[in-house]
This record gives C-alpha cells, sequence and structure tokens, in this order.
C-alpha cells in the first residue's frame, strides 16, 4: 500500500517542502520575502510559528501549492515527518534544504497509514500524496519496512469475524510464498497429538472453523543461526468462562497483535535476506465460550511437560505462549523474542505508547534499548523479579497462569510464567505491546500501531549482519 506515498525521482515537478526549525523561521522568511511577497502575512494568519507538525501552504497561480513549510519545533522528534502526509492535499512532494534522510520518508509513510476497508465512501483510485524519495535512501528498504507496519496494522485493525485463526495461516502461508518460506500448520484436534495440548485448550472452545492452531514459517539456510519470534495469536478474547466485561472485550480483535508483529518482523527479515534460518511461531487461537471450554481449577498439560493450573482463564495469552516458547528451544536458537498483547498491567506501568521488554541476558537488553532510541521506537527494560516467582505456585500443579495477588506487578509475573518455557539455549527476551494508538493525531490515527518491530529488526541486523 506505500508504493504510491514513496517514489521514486520520477515525479517531473514537485513541489518543495522547507522543513523548518522554529528557531530558524525568522531568517527563512527573511530570504524568501522576495520570491513570496506575502509569506510573512500569510504565516501570521495562519498561526504558523514552525511549532512541530505545523504546515503552511504557499499558494501557487495554479492548482495545488507552490511549495510548502513544515514546522519541526525544536528537532526533538525524528519521526516528525509522520505528521505532514496527512495534513498534504495531494501532489507530489519532495524535501528540500538537506532535509529527508530515511527515517524522514520512513516517517512520512508510516503517516500516510489509513485503514479505510470498511467504509463506503473508500476510492480505489483515490489521490494522495506522494513523497519523493530523497537521494540516497534505500527505496527498497524504505518499502520493505513501511510495507511490513502497514500489514501489522492490518491485521490488527480488521475486526475478528474477517480475521480468525484460518486467516492468519493464510497470512503466513502468503508470505511464506512470496519469500520462499516453507509454512506448516496444525489444527484441532490434531493439536494433542503433536505436542501442543495447551494451545488446544485454550482454542478448543471455538467454533470449528475457527479451531485453534500452530503455525511455524521457516525461512533461511540451515547454516545460518537460528531466529525465532513467537506472537501470540488470541484472534478475539471474551475471557472464556472468566468472562470479560462490555468494555473489556471492546479491543479484544487485537489481541492477535503478537502475531501479527511476528509476521511483520519476520517479513522485513526475508525482505532484507539477512543471513538467519529464520523461524515464526503462531499459535492462533479464540478465547471462546462454549461447553467445552476450559474452567476455573482445571490443570492443564503443556508441551515441556508441566502442569499448569489454570486460576484465571483471561489469563490466555501465556498458555498458548508456553507451548510456543517449548517449540522455540528444540530448534536450538540463537535469539528467541515473543511479542503479545498479554498483560493490562504493562499499560498501567508505562502507558499506551512504550513497549515493556523482559530479558536475562543484559548485553542483550542493552542492545535492545540502543535500538529502541536509534529507530524512535521506544522500548523499556523492566525486571524478571526473583522475589514474585512465588507468586506462581500452585497447590496441586507445577505452577499455576494467575499470580498471587502479593505480587501486585502483573505484567512481571507473566514474564516470569514465561521465562518457565524459554529456550535455555541462546537469548529471550519477551516485549509486551499493545499496538494501538487510543487518541489519535495527524500521522498516528486512532487504532492499530506498529511497535517495536522498527527497532528489534535494527537490533536482529546488528547481531546477524
Amino acid at each position: 500500500m506505500f508504493d504510491p506515498v514513496i517514489s521514486a525521482a520520477d515525479a517531473a515537478d514537485p513541489r518543495p517542502v522547507h522543513a523548518l526549525l522554529a528557531a530558524d523561521l525568522d531568517a527563512f522568511l527573511s530570504a524568501r520575502t522576495a520570491q513570496w511577497p506575502p509569506i510573512r502575512s500569510l504565516a501570521a494568519i495562519g498561526g504558523f510559528s514552525a511549532k512541530a507538525g505545523q504546515v503552511l501552504a504557499v499558494p501557487s497561480s495554479g492548482t495545488g501549492p507552490e511549495a510548502v513549510l513544515f514546522g519541526l519545533g525544536d528537532g526533538s522528534d525524528p519521526m516528525s515527518a509522520r505528521a505532514l502526509a496527512a495534513r498534504l492535499p495531494p501532489g507530489d512532494y519532495a524535501f528540500e534544504d538537506g532535509f529527508g534522510g530515511f527515517d524522514d520518508a520512513l516517517a512520512f509513510a508510516l503517516g500516510s497509514y489509513r485503514f479505510d476497508r470498511y467504509r463506503k465512501s473508500r476510492e480505489e483510485g483515490e489521490t494522495r500524496p506522494r513523497l519523493v524519495a530523497p537521494a540516497g535512501v534505500d527505496l527498497a528498504r524504505l518499502r520493505a519496512v513501511a510495507h511490513a507496519c502497514a500489514l501489522a496494522r492490518d491485521m490488527i485493525n480488521t475486526p475478528a469475524n474477517d480475521l480468525g485463526p484460518r486467516q492468519i495461516e493464510t497470512i503466513a502461508k502468503e508470505i511464506g510464498q512470496q519469500y520462499g518460506a516453507t509454512v506448516t500448520c496444525v489444527a484441532g484436534e490434531a493439536l494433542l497429538e503433536a505436542g501442543y495440548p495447551a494451545v488446544h485448550a485454550v482454542g478448543r472452545a471455538a467454533h470449528a472453523a475457527r479451531a485453534p492452531r500452530m503455525i511455524e514459517l521457516t525461512w533461511g539456510s540451515g547454516t545460518h543461526p537460528t531466529l525465532v519470534l513467537v506472537g501470540k495469536g488470541v484472534v478475539f478474547d471474551t475471557g472464556g468462562l472468566d468472562i470479560k466485561p462490555s468494555a473489556g472485550m471492546r479491543l479484544m480483535k487485537k489481541d492477535m497483535g503478537g502475531a501479527a508483529h511476528a509476521l511483520a518482523l519476520g517479513r522485513m527479515v526475508m525482505a532484507l535476506n539477512i543471513p538467519v534460518r529464520l523461524v515464526v511461531l503462531i499459535p492462533a487461537v479464540e478465547n471462546a465460550i462454549s461447553g467445552d471450554a476450559m474452567r476455573p481449577g482445571d490443570v492443564l498439560a503443556t508441551r515441556k511437560g508441566l502442569t499448569v493450573e489454570v486460576g484465571n482463564t483471561d489469563a490466555e495469552g501465556r498458555l498458548i505462549l508456553a507451548d510456543a516458547l517449548t517449540r522455540a528451544g528444540e530448534l536450538a536458537p540463537a535469539l528467541t523474542l515473543d511479542l503479545a498483547t498479554l498483560t493490562g498491567a504493562a499499560r498501567a506501568a508505562v502507558g499506551p505508547q512504550i513497549v515493556p521488554f523482559w530479558t536475562a541476558d543484559d548485553g542483550l537488553a542493552d542492545q535492545i534499548a540502543a535500538a529502541g532510541i536509534a529507530q524512535s521506537d521506544p522500548l523499556l527494560r523492566l525486571p524478571l523479579w526473583a522475589g514474585y516467582e512465588a507468586s506462581l505456585d500452585s497447590d496441586i500443579a507445577d505452577l499455576k497462569n494467575d499470580p498471587d495477588a502479593w505480587a501486585q506487578a502483573g505484567s512481571i509475573t507473566a514474564a516470569l510464567f514465561l521465562q518457565r518455557f524459554a529456550p535455555a539455549s541462546g537469548a529471550w527476551a519477551h516485549f509486551d505491546i499493545f499496538g494501538w494508538n487510543p487518541k489519535g493525531s495527524p500521522g498516528r490515527p486512532a487504532g492499530a500501531e506498529a511497535q517495536a518491530i522498527r527497532a528489534l529488526l535494527s537490533l536482529i541486523e546488528a547481531r546477524f549482519s
């Protein structure tokens, strides 16, 4: 979807975009007064002071603006150009005055995203603002990253009636076919024979057409180190028999956000031909309610052989991830990354815009944090605090999925649960993403958001390229 908005240098006469720091505005206006005599008046009337995200169109004698002034404020936001695309009329544009590297062009592309699949007013041939790729920018890389982020956002935005476990399998197969990957899937009752009892238990209450499944995509040479990406694929979460209130269920179409992000990150790895043996593992289920639903108090088997007492059927994501992480360990990975919309506690801790992560590997943690800063993809390490381990103890099983209330730190105890199943070989990190903008702003519409994967792509390239 981003091919039309980032183009090669083929536009005949793109309109120039002048990106300005607030401190440089006066000098710029003075230098341009002879060319555009009314420019100071236009800026005053439009309240343009080059604050971050402000846009001022310089009128022309024809259609569309002659040029555009774009405010950068103090220049502290490296992704400021996300706001630009949402505020431009249709036409071709090009950055001027030395502004516009890869990050600026990518920000423009990310800010161009819209989800209009279900709108009657949608126009297939609609003209949109288009940016001519700045000189020296790797257009293939730019499109690979932008397309992958759009894929994650499209999947999360799509309602559960149109995106079930089978549809996630189909998307994985389409990606696999595009890049020469092998995709296998085990579904329904076959999960028990294949050794995924927890995935089966969580998803078995769904309609047969939405049966649970374990999806595995494999790509790359076996001579390369193995990178495993695990994504939580709960296509809709009612909470099970411990049913959520209606307000808590409203956004549960996005509970497959981990799967969307894992597939998007895997797509980037393949598109950029990073020298790894890539394996993407997606346990895809619907946490539904029926006579066959798992119950509070049930004791579940897992692929690892540990038993889990179900204290709360609404803590289902960690159960399916337990089987998937065990499978990851069987592949002797050099690095395992799991992504999941796992806990509300993570949002209480850091809000919707920051992704907390957990790892026992200090070196990996430092690399992840550095990548987050470099890519303007906010990440924050939280501790695998051993003092809370006891909250997972069960009286009748090896552990339980609902920690004791005294521990309080719900996102940390969830990470500690997953750590019991994480691969013994290589490094492992867990990311509790939100994948959603609860409040819209220019270039960041309310709805699905791609988080962490740009930083993780940078991390993967640094470790394996």
